[in-house]
This record gives structure tokens, sequence and C-alpha cells, in this order.
């Protein structure tokens, strides 16, 4: 079993920068890929960056590429999201997600295993 917690959330203005941290409880944590994920009210959850368990490979759609960067610190139990020069469109609640399906990079919600209770991002313009 893993536990996820999402912090960082917070009111940034468009053009800022944030960092989102995922502190997880489990031994398991360091060997599962991960994945944030965001929602915005009335639209589907959607991938934001996705990273393998040794952190060796990263994934990011076009609308977040070159602006989000994803990493983890195995020994701190802990993934990261960096996000420069955040729009109002980056708006939502952020999940981390983790998943036991084994290595590689994994970019669709049902396969995730394990998420947090989500953290609030709002950009005002």
């Amino acid at each position: 079993q893993v536990q996820l917690v999402e912090s960082g959330g917070e009111l940034a203005q468009a053009g800022g920068s944030l960092r989102l941290s995922c502190t997880a409880s489990g031994r398991a944590f360091s060997s599962y890929p991960m994945g944030w994920f965001r929602q915005a009210p009335g639209k589907e959850r959607e991938l934001v960056a996705a990273i393998t368990w040794n952190g060796d490979r990263t994934y990011y759609p076009d609308s977040v590429k070159g602006r989000g960067t994803i990493s983890r610190d195995n020994a701190k139990n802990t993934m990261y999201l960096q996000m420069n020069s955040v729009k109002p469109e980056d708006t939502a609640d952020y999940y981390c997600a983790a998943t036991s399906r084994g290595g590689g990079i994994w970019t669709r919600p049902e396969f995730y295993d394990y998420w947090g209770q989500g953290t609030q991002v709002t950009v005002s313009s």
C-alpha cells in the first residue's frame, strides 16, 4: 500500500512559478512509476507529467512541455512538480498518483492504483 499526500497548491499569478510536492508512505514508493494529473471543473482528469520509478525518463503532454518539470527523490519518498510560466488554464486540482504496473511511463489515469487527495492551484491573470 502507498499513501500519497500532495502539498504546495496556491494562488499564483500568470507568468509565475509554483512547486508541488507529493510525499508517500509505504516501502514500495521507490519502485513505482508515478505521475501528476490535474482536473479542472467540468473537465476530465488529464496527465500533467509522468516519471519512471528511478527518474530516468519523464513525459509531458504538449500543454505542459517546456514549462513543467517532474522529479523524484526516492530517499525522501517525495515527488515534485515544478511549473513555470503558469497560465490561467493551469487552474485545477492537482493529484499525484502511483502505479504498481511496473517500469515505464504510464499516461492514463486508469493505469494508476494510488491517488492523493489533491491540492488546488489557481492562476490569476
